[in-house]
Formats: structure tokens, sequence, C-alpha cells
């Protein structure tokens, strides 16, 4: 049985189903409400219950006192609707809202999705959850105290494992690890979330989403959240890569595409292979957007990739096509050897 949750004071509303907590389907709908160890332990996410009924679920004693109860606060993580409900909860709206950890995780996964990209899958301790805006990132910790940044590819809601898009750097002090050494069930540590590049969802305005290489990680997360949200603002995908072998997850954006009218996805090659036989755009990405938008003045622009690309797009962009420099947020890559 499906039940009506409204939050307060934002407004928002999703449905919760009778046999999932509170959190899992504010999550599932998009909604950043603040948790921390989805365990009832912690007390992140307490709020409370203006009106309805709930079940408590395993809240856990010290986390949640009687006297709480009895003054209508739950524990978010735990609790589960028998009603509709009217929720009173703070909704986090920005990086600074969220707190930093720092985090062991186990690698379940190692996939390689290119022959110079793989896809690397963190799970963490039962107990923990990251909480993170669509397109941050985080810090692998390194043992001789140096750190590697990467994006987390995958979407708030489906937070129980944390995907990573490495790509290959010949000499990388941590990619040579992953491409020769690093095995399944190894333990890395880790920090964040970090960055401010993450949708701002109080804006109506059509999106443009440029990514080249492994920046599709970051707003892969974007789009994804954007659909769990049911978000119904254009969205246009632009990748860019070299050939067709780095568009490693080409399929992905054209299933977006296929099923939300408001997603168009543009892959774009810059020295397709001649086998590639490539039917679609070609040349820089950034130009792409530019021939297809050439007033961008009522946009926003997500962009993710190469310094130089990043760069280029933001001068082009809001010189040539009219885009409000505010409104252009990026995440540039660098990469190190040392």
């Amino acid at each position: 049985m499906s039940h009506q949750i409204t939050v307060q004071p934002s407004g928002r509303q999703f449905a919760a189903e009778s046999d999932e907590t509170i959190l899992d389907a504010a999550l599932r709908h998009g909604l950043t409400m603040p948790y921390g160890c989805k365990d009832g332990a912690c007390g992140a996410c307490k709020g409370k219950v203006l009106s309805g009924s709930i079940d408590h679920g395993k809240a856990q004693p010290h986390a949640l006192k009687d006297d709480e109860k009895a003054a209508g606060m739950a524990l978010f993580c735990c609790a589960r609707a028998e009603s509709d409900l009217t929720l009173e909860c703070r909704q986090l709206a920005s990086a600074s809202d969220i707190p930093v950890k720092t985090l062991p995780s186990r690698i379940e996964k190692l996939e390689k999705l290119a022959p110079d990209v793989i896809e690397m899958h963190l799970r963490l301790p039962a107990s923990e959850r990251l909480q993170f805006l669509a397109g941050q990132y985080i810090d692998i910790l390194l043992k001789d105290g140096k750190k590697r940044s990467f994006s987390l590819a995958n979407a708030p809601h489906d937070d129980a494992v944390l995907q990573l898009h490495i790509r290959y750097v010949p000499g990388g002090l941590f990619t040579e690890q992953v491409f020769n050494s690093i095995k399944v069930r190894d333990i890395l540590r880790f920090n964040g979330p970090h960055g401010s590049f993450y949708l701002r969802e109080e804006s109506t305005k059509p999106m443009i989403m440029l990514a080249g290489g492994t920046g599709f990680a970051p707003l892969k997360a974007i789009v994804e959240h954007a659909i769990a949200e049911e978000c119904t603002r254009p969205i246009h995908i632009y990748w860019g890569a070299k050939a067709r072998v780095d568009l490693y997850q080409n399929a992905l954006p054209e299933q977006w595409a296929a099923a939300h009218p408001n997603i168009r996805y543009i892959p774009v090659l810059s020295e397709p292979a001649v086998d590639d036989a490539w039917p679609g755009r070609t040349g820089l990405v950034h130009q792409a957007v530019m021939a297809d938008f050439p007033d961008l003045s009522g946009h926003q622009v997500y962009a993710c990739g190469a310094p130089v690309m990043i760069d280029a797009a933001k001068r082009d962009f809001t010189a040539r096509c009219g885009l409000p420099e505010e409104e252009f947020f990026a995440d540039a890559f660098t990469f190190s050897t040392n």
C-alpha cells in the first residue's frame, strides 16, 4: 500500500510504500534528506511527524529517546508510514549541508568498460553510508599520504555501492595499480564528498550536459538523479570522445533519451577510427553545442572533462552564445603521475 508524504517547509511530496522506510522512499524520488548510518543509530535523519502515523522500526533508544517519540520525532531511516504523513525535515540544497567523512570501503567489482577505462565499485561497511549530491567526488587516500580524486558515477539514491570511472594514466601512481595489481575485495580508504559540481534544482532552465571522456561519470549521476526526482527540464547530453570505443557506456544515454522525452543525447567524436564507420557528429564537442544552440542565454551548462575543454567551452559559450557566467558549472579533470 502506498502513502503520500509531504515534507515541510519545502512542500515537496512523494509516495512511500508500506514496506520501505521513509528515507528510502524519499531518496528513490530524488529528495535529499539528511542521513548518516541508515541504521537507526546516529540520529542524523531525525525529523518531526506533524500528522499521520508511523512505525518507528529499529530506532535505537540512544538515537531516539522516549520523550522525543512522544513529541512526534522519528528517525526516517527506519520509520515506515502507516498513513499519509506530513513531516518537518530539512532538505539539503548545497554541498556545505553534507558532512565530509573518511571511510573504509571494499572493492566489490572491477569491470573494464574500454581498453583504458575501468569501473570500480566500492562497498561501504554495513553500518555506514556516504551522503552526497549528484556530481560530487571523493578522494581515494593512498598509503603514502597522497590522494586521487574521482567523481561518483552513481546517483545519491543508489548509494549502497559507490561507482567510479577510472581512466588509465601511463605511469600513474594509482591507475597503474587499478589496471595491474588491485583486486576485488581489497580495501581502500577515501574521504568525501567534495566539490561544488552538482545539480541546481531550484532552476527551471534547460540544461546542457557537456562531457569529455570519463567526465561522463558525474553527469551520469546528475542525469540519473534528475530522472529519479521526475525532473521535466530539457536535458541535452553532449558526450565528446576521440573514437567510438571511448564512448564506453553509449547505450545508457541512448536508453535515457528513448525513455524520457525531455532528454536528448548527442555523441561527438573528434577522431573516429576508419573501422568505426561513424555516422554521427564529429569535431570538438563544445562546438557541436554551439552549432545547435547559438543562443544559450536561457540555459544552464554542466561541463566535466579535461581543463582545455572546460576553458574553451566557458570562453565560447559566454562570449559567443550569451550564456550567463554564473550558469556555467564545471569540474575539470586533471591527471597526475606523481
